[in-house]
């Protein structure tokens, strides 16, 4: 995590900000996009979650966190894949769930909005697979802010993480070349390997990238040594295949103004054939107990997340006196499931398996001004629609039966969930007043207007209705001109619930008579940061509230109550560097949510949704040739316990990494849960809760944790 080195903050006016095409492609906000300079130092780090323009953190009146090559490197090393290392990363996110889902892994207790390059990952149809999104070896560097945001659209009610991607990085012809291998050694199916390679390079008008990686999962394994039951629920990683194409070219038309197009191909899906055997399903009385996993499974739908993504980005440095950002883009996501057992009407059970299509297309615009030395102006306009449908396919039940759910064969598909267009247009005003050398004043507004339109849907009428949210904000932060600064912030988010889940579960429910109603949170935080020679600390207290909850019903339906939530709590981080390379440093949010009952007294959220208080603690050395470096962290998640006593247990784990560099390249060694401890994981604890008993046994949903693994690497650029 990266914060200005100097004592006081460099301070300039945007107008004079440096403009090259490595530093513009910082972007904006809703527009938080354009990678920023390989090179950039702490002393100068700018950051676009902050203001929606590029922004020295130092000048952001709010939690923000770079996490930067270096940081994701050290925990890749020993493992990780991207929800992980943001986990442990960033206080104020939950530790990650594993397998394919993010499900529940809010910040400060609230949603995220996930964007890449600032396309946003997130979708009306709540699909919990942001970041089964992208391969760590396209990332340059992920910004978070922290808490609710009025500056972007709906879904930022607990936070945003902006993940930049790497872009041709300077004249010439290079390339990078990444590999490891990833074991527990327990059978010979527990292994799992990757491999990158990227070239980039151009000349001083025209840079570009073009990347390909590939990641093969073997079967996982608890710390007993037994294979993993797989998560029929939401689906996870055994013997899943991954690969990343992504491609840019950035070209400087003018002295002012410059282009950047990017493109990206992801498809991440199961290729294995072991799968889950149920014995009982022929059986006089069916049922779901005493299943394992074998070998010979196939299906005629397997879980896959698919992408298609193409952005561009225009900047003009002196249009009217102001830089003007441009940005347009289009998403394409199928998002498959694997068959799932649902009761029968005969008694018995019949398989289905969803799959589920989002279109997402924008235009976001966007003016930055000086009105005058201490006085800055940002607005502009966001334009966006969504489609979504979604089918369900059902399988032939004699042959499931037959087989014990092992062979799943197509006999007919039909709509999922209702479909719907959401059409979305917001305009936005934000202004910065430097009212002293040490005190700025910040302030905006963002109207979001959305139209939805649903379909209808089995007998359920469709129709239309709109929604309209005035978002404020308010900040006030003092730098104290010594490396401290202080920070007093309020701003409002806004998210709108899941139509398909919301419209599609009874005939009893429909547009006309029962509109779904969107959720806003107020949210006020405090803050401070200090970045002094050898420390870098940064935390902030804050209180969310909001008066509408969503929950989910016995069928996992969604409903939207009108019951108060809030959500209080502290993130900090501190990190200590010595001289001869030591770095210290250690993480902690305490997180308590709460839900008002019906006789107005507030209570501990549902165990289901509520986050789990976190933190983290590592010990680092790094030589000062950079010739080798190692890395011991530990991360613990606290119990949690609800208002109707059911609990989540938590845990703690270790993780090793080391590296050296060698005459070519540079090899790594990491090892994670190095005290091979056996703990359920989160979600595999929530989705107990969630589908059990309604939908089998709990044994069928409590997803365990892997246990000791080991991962081998090694990388080089030239």
């Amino acid at each position: 995590m990266h914060f200005p080195t100097s004592d006081s903050p460099i301070r300039f006016s945007r107008a004079h900000r440096p403009l090259t095409l490595a530093s513009i492609a910082a972007l904006f906000g809703a527009l938080p996009a354009l990678a920023l300079a390989q090179d950039t130092t702490e002393q100068d780090t700018m950051v676009v979650v902050g203001s929606r323009t590029p922004s020295e953190i130092s000048q952001i009146p709010g939690a923000v966190w770079v996490i930067g090559q270096q940081d994701l490197r050290e925990q890749l090393r020993a493992g990780a894949d991207l929800k992980t290392a943001l986990g442990k990363l960033v206080p104020g996110l939950d530790l990650a769930p594993q397998g394919r889902t993010n499900y529940g892994q809010n910040m400060r207790g609230r949603s995220t909005q996930v964007l890449i390059d600032g396309v946003s990952l997130n979708s009306s149809r709540g699909i919990s697979r942001q970041f089964d999104s992208i391969d760590p070896f396209n990332i340059e560097r992920v910004e978070v802010l922290s808490g609710a945001s009025s500056l972007y659209g709906g879904g930022a009610t607990g936070g945003l993480i902006n993940i930049i991607t790497k872009k041709g990085e300077r004249e010439g012809f290079h390339l990078a070349t990444e590999t490891s291998v990833t074991s527990g050694f327990n059978e010979d199916d527990d292994l799992s390997y990757r491999l990158a390679q990227s070239i980039s390079g151009g000349t001083e008008k025209i840079k570009g990238r073009i990347s390909a990686a590939y990641e093969e999962q073997g079967r996982h394994y608890d710390a007993s040594g037994q294979e993993i039951f797989p998560d029929i629920a939401q689906t996870d990683l055994q013997g899943n295949r991954r690969i990343d194409v992504m491609g840019s070219l950035d070209i400087q038309l003018t002295e002012q103004q410059s282009l950047q197009m990017a493109a990206q191909l992801f498809d991440s899906g199961f290729e294995g054939d072991r799968g889950v055997y149920f014995p009982n399903l022929d059986a006089a009385s069916p049922n779901l107990g005493d299943a394992e996993t074998r070998d010979g499974y196939s299906s005629d739908r397997n879980p896959a997340t698919e992408r298609r993504m193409v952005n561009l980005q225009y900047h003009h440095g002196d249009l009217l006196g102001q830089d003007f950002y441009l940005q347009a883009f289009h998403r394409e996501e199928e998002a498959s499931f694997q068959a799932f057992p649902y009761p029968a009407a005969d008694g018995g059970y019949e398989f289905r398996a969803s799959k589920q299509n989002t279109d997402l297309s924008g235009l976001k615009a966007l003016f930055d001004a000086d009105l005058s030395d201490s006085l800055s102006l940002t607005y502009g306009v966001d334009v966006d629609r969504e489609t979504f449908d979604a089918s369900q396919m059902f399988f032939d039940k004699a042959i499931s039966d037959a087989s014990g759910g092992l062979v799943q064969q197509n006999a007919g598909v039909e709509p999922r969930y209702p479909s719907y267009q959401v059409d979305g247009l917001s305009g936005f005003a934000q202004s910065e007043w430097q009212v002293s050398d040490g005190l700025q004043l910040s302030a905006g507004v963002r109207q979001q207007h959305m139209d939805v339109e649903v379909e209808d849907f089995q007998g359920i009428p469709g129709g239309k209705n709109d929604y309209n949210a005035t978002l404020l904000n308010a900040s006030a932060l003092y730098d104290f001109g010594n490396g401290h600064q202080n920070w007093l912030q309020f701003s409002q988010g806004f998210e709108l619930p899941d139509p398909a889940k919301y419209y599609g579960k009874s005939a009893e429910v429909s547009v006309a008579e029962n509109p779904l109603s969107a959720i806003k949170t107020d949210q006020v935080e405090i803050g401070w940061r200090y970045r002094g020679a050898d420390w870098m600390t940064q935390a902030a207290l804050y209180y969310a509230w909001s008066d509408k909850a969503v929950e989910n019903g016995e069928d996992l339906s969604v409903n939207v109550v009108d019951q108060k939530k809030r959500d209080f709590g502290f993130e900090g981080s501190v990190k200590r560097y010595f001289d001869n390379g030591l770095e210290l440093g250690t993480t902690l949010h305490m997180v308590r949510s709460e839900q008002k009952n019906a006789n107005g007294d507030w209570q501990k959220r549902d165990a289901r949704y509520a986050s789990l208080s976190s933190a983290t603690a590592f010990i680092g050395w790094k030589a000062p040739n950079g010739q080798r470096s190692a890395r011991l962290q530990a991360s613990h998640a606290f119990d949690l316990e609800d208002a109707a006593d059911r609990e989540i247990k938590g845990y703690t784990t270790l993780d090793l990494s080391l590296s050296q560099a060698l005459p070519v390249g540079e090899v790594s060694l990491g090892v994670s849960n190095l005290l091979d401890e056996q703990y359920s994981t989160v979600w595999g604890q929530r989705a107990a809760m969630f589908y059990s008993p309604y939908y089998g046994p709990e044994y069928l949903y409590d997803y365990q944790a892997r246990g000791r693994t080991f991962t081998l690497g090694w990388s080089m650029s030239y």
